[in-house]
């Protein structure tokens, strides 16, 4: 089976214009997620999509692969999509350019786990009670079988009972489609859910896609809005400390 990793980087982000140019310890976001993808093993190509000339520019510098793509897509799957119309692989990994903490062997362990879904992702169990009803950190509950049931930027589900012994499970930005979900997922219309929420992935569960949801060990910290940058300093300082 082929994989090719997609890693889809715009500028015009509304809560963190310039995003992927961030610097981070004297590297680009982009950079950071790009050297993680490289990590993984089952991967037969990194691509980064973007419809930015500065992006491109600055990814060239280090390295990258580049395709230019559409200015108008409305999201990253969408651009993942237009890639896939260029490179043939059995599955497409959308591995978002704000996730600098991911190891690549996390992405090899959602293609392995896959076992026929057509989407995948990952989870993390939610340990700061801060990120519990921050609409930033989106969570996911799942059926018996570990694909999703619902996934909600509110707190899911609502804790009544404080005697049960629950994590909280809070979604990954990375999901990895079959080639077939990939163009079935951007040929159907925006669901009134993924409107309210604004969450793609809720497209899929509207329409009865299946998404298998992987538990990672992994503490990520996705890189929403200038004040995360911040917090991933924070962490990357700790990393670094000796034990």
């Amino acid at each position: 089976m082929t994989s090719i990793i997609v890693i889809p980087a715009r500028w015009g982000s509304s809560r963190f214009p310039g995003k992927p140019l961030a610097m981070l310890d004297g590297k680009p976001l982009i950079q950071w997620a790009w050297e993680r993808a490289m990590e993984c093993e089952k991967a037969s190509k990194v691509v980064i999509a973007t419809d930015d000339k500065r992006i491109a520019d600055a990814v060239k510098k280090f390295g990258a692969e580049v395709v230019m793509t559409k200015p108008s897509h409305p999201s990253g799957t969408d651009r993942v999509a237009e890639v896939a119309t260029l490179y043939q692989a059995d599955t497409f990994v959308n591995f978002q350019g704000d996730e600098p903490f991911l190891p690549g062997k996390e992405i090899d362990r959602l293609l392995n786990a896959m076992d026929g879904a057509p989407i995948a992702t990952l989870s993390r169990k939610i340990l700061d009670c801060s990120e519990e009803n921050d609409p930033n950190v989106v969570k996911v509950v799942c059926d018996l079988d570990g694909f999703a049931l619902y996934f909600s930027r509110s707190l899911i589900p609502f804790l009544k009972n404080k005697n049960l012994n629950y994590s909280v499970q809070a979604h990954v930005g990375i999901y990895a489609f079959c080639a077939w979900a990939l163009q079935k997922f951007v040929s159907l219309p925006c669901g009134i859910l993924e409107q309210v929420e604004s969450l793609e992935q809720l497209r899929a569960l509207e329409n009865r896609i299946p998404i298998k949801v992987i538990s990672t060990p992994y503490q990520t910290l996705a890189i929403d809005c200038p004040a995360d940058l911040s917090k991933a300093e924070q962490k990357l300082k700790l990393m670094k400390e000796p034990s």
